[in-house]
């Protein structure tokens, strides 16, 4: 009788893990980033306002401004180039998911009033939730399994 190997079931997080991890979220954001701008893959484009107001809906659900473009594409940019170092990467998801965090919960404050400046909708809030979540918690998960550079 066989029993299952050690490495079945203990995931490590690792450096690579990590550093591919933000460069991942940055590739998302920067395709959340650019889509949101492209007419066609952004319905309704031609009542896109700059922040408040706006009416365009990226792949038809998901509602978007410029300035809401801008925040992924900085996020997106942040991402990429923090990438290139562990801690760099790490503090990058971690910070990505605090700010998605609040710009989900932000939206659920401010609904369709027009203190709602980044031009969300429920469906975005959704989807800053979702991205929240998952880039803090990586660079949780690194976090917690690499204290001071050893695994625990």
């Amino acid at each position: 009788m066989t029993t299952a190997s050690h490495h079945a079931h203990d995931f490590h997080v690792t450096r690579d893990h990590v550093r591919s991890a933000s460069m991942g979220m940055g590739v998302v954001f920067l395709l959340v980033g650019v889509l949101g701008l492209i007419p066609g893959i952004t319905t309704q484009y031609d009542s896109m306002a700059f922040a408040s107001g706006s009416e365009a809906m990226l792949l038809g659900a998901f509602q978007v401004s410029v300035l809401l473009s801008l925040v992924y594409l900085a996020m997106a940019a942040a991402g990429i180039w923090m990438s290139r170092g562990v801690n760099q990467a790490r503090n990058f998801l971690i910070g990505s998911g605090v700010v998605l965090l609040v710009m989900w919960l932000y939206g659920l404050i401010v609904g369709d009033s027009a203190a709602n400046i980044l031009s969300t909708n429920a469906s975005t809030n959704w989807l800053n939730l979702i991205l929240g979540v998952v880039a803090g918690g990586l660079g949780i998960a690194y976090m917690v399994r690499h204290r001071g550079g050893r695994a625990l």
